[in-house]
């Protein structure tokens, strides 16, 4: 029986697993987003064209693959339609190869509306969210009054939707505010809102964790996709400035309906370097023109929101508890080329805490954590044009083997570009 293989960001997300997914996506005969919303963008490159996924999963451009959305994720069917509608247009069969659990939740017009509310009642300790809506959503799932995409097909449907806008005008009155303050064109969009109601029933909505199970017994190979990164997990990331979801591994689970026996191979991605984006800690950024050097090379530039994202050194702390919590069985490193001009490089190889030296992520990350760094020769080699392991130079492979020794982990790939051709898959894989 085979069984279901993870991929997933193993840092603050925008590790690049939108272009490993298309990369591993030949070996699966599915692949299933698990959880997350459309505040997460995978950006894919190939032939020469940019494509921007925020709730579709990444498997839609290689052709004959049957694609799912798991109940774990929470869509917005206005972003949906935007999303799917241009990968109709490039033409890519959608409404055959992709399918949409009924148990996944619905992001309704006023859960924006909550969420600029929310932001703004935290004032100088606001999160930093997208505000499209995710974190209201996943709470209203959570307290039992969650709309779910099986819903539209109720009779009732209208009745739901009504009842839950006017709890949340409610919550909104209870923290001093309204929906016509925060969103005076609110019955455009909700005009809008509905509308894309009858595109997003006119695909597959299905029972998700029978599809999947269904595939495993046959015989078939999935592919789980994670969004966003494993720091930013509800439970294990830095909370609270973290997303409303399970990112790491276990989130498959929940997110598809699948035993933890079924686990397979976990797929855990990094880039050569870290990157944040929004508030929260982050131990290894740095403030000067390294780490915007690090940002202008990489395009650091969020692919749904535009923000910038925070730069520093590779933090192999963080990376060794996200590892942990996974059961990562083979890494993945990302835009090794960035780093192609530094004459060293660094990691973080231990934190220092009020003196005492550590290894472990601790309770919360905060002002105290210093980064103790091990610093290494740069590779100062135009990785872009590396089609090979053999190509590598010897800075390089130094920096490969420092990393797979203090993980205990196997790189199976390295990203030397942002094309799909610009993928190295090393020996062992």
């Amino acid at each position: 029986m085979n069984k279901v293989d993870i991929l997933l960001g193993l840092q603050w997300g925008d590790e690049g697993k939108g272009k490993v997914v298309d990369v591993l996506t030949p070996r699966y005969d599915m692949v299933a987003r698990f959880q997350g919303g459309p505040n997460a963008g995978h950006t894919l490159e190939f032939d020469d064209k940019k494509f921007v996924l925020r709730s579709i999963p990444s498997g839609v451009f290689q052709g004959g693959k049957i694609n799912i959305i798991g109940n774990g994720v929470v869509l917005d069917p206005v972003l949906f339609k935007e999303e799917a509608e241009g990968l109709e247009s490039s033409g890519i069969p959608l409404k055959k190869e992709l399918l949409i659990s009924k148990k996944a939740h619905l992001i309704l017009p006023t859960h924006r509306v909550m969420d600029a509310a929310n932001e703004k009642a935290k004032g100088d300790k606001k999160v930093g969210t997208t505000g499209k809506g995710i974190g209201p959503t996943y709470t209203d799932k959570i307290s039992r009054n969650g709309i779910r995409v099986g819903d539209l097909l109720s009779a009732d449907f209208m009745e739901k939707f009504k009842a839950a806008k006017q709890r949340h005008i409610t919550q909104l009155t209870g923290l001093g505010t309204s929906i016509e303050e925060l969103a005076p064109d609110y019955d455009a969009l909700e005009s809008k809102w509905l509308e894309s109601l009858e595109y997003l029933k006119s695909y597959q909505l299905v029972s998700g964790e029978f599809v999947v199970n269904n595939y495993i017994k046959e015989g078939k190979s999935v592919l789980a996709e994670g969004a966003q990164g494993s720091m930013l997990d509800i439970d294990y990331g830095s909370y609270p400035f973290v997303t409303s979801s399970n990112t790491i591994s276990a989130g498959a689970c929940t997110g598809l309906g699948i035993a933890p026996s079924k686990i397979g191979r976990v797929f855990g991605i990094f880039k050569a370097y870290c990157t944040r984006v929004g508030a929260g800690p982050f131990p290894t950024e740095l403030f000067d023109a390294t780490g915007d050097k690090m940002c202008e090379i990489g395009r650091e530039f969020g692919s749904v929101t535009g923000r910038k994202r925070r730069c520093g050194w590779v933090d192999l702390v963080a990376l060794k508890y996200t590892t942990m919590l996974n059961g990562v069985t083979d890494l993945i490193m990302m835009k090794s080329d960035v780093m192609d001009t530094f004459d060293e490089v660094k990691l973080c190889v231990a934190y220092e805490i009020n003196g005492e030296r550590t290894d472990e992520m601790p309770f919360e990350l905060t002002d105290e954590v210093k980064p103790v760094y091990e610093t290494l020769e740069g590779w100062k080699t135009d990785m872009t044009r590396c089609t090979a392991e053999e190509q590598f130079s010897k800075p390089f492979n130094d920096y490969i083997k420092f990393i797979e020794s203090y993980l205990g982990i196997p790189i199976r790939i390295v990203s030397v570009g942002p094309d799909r051709e610009q993928t190295i898959i090393r020996a062992g894989f």
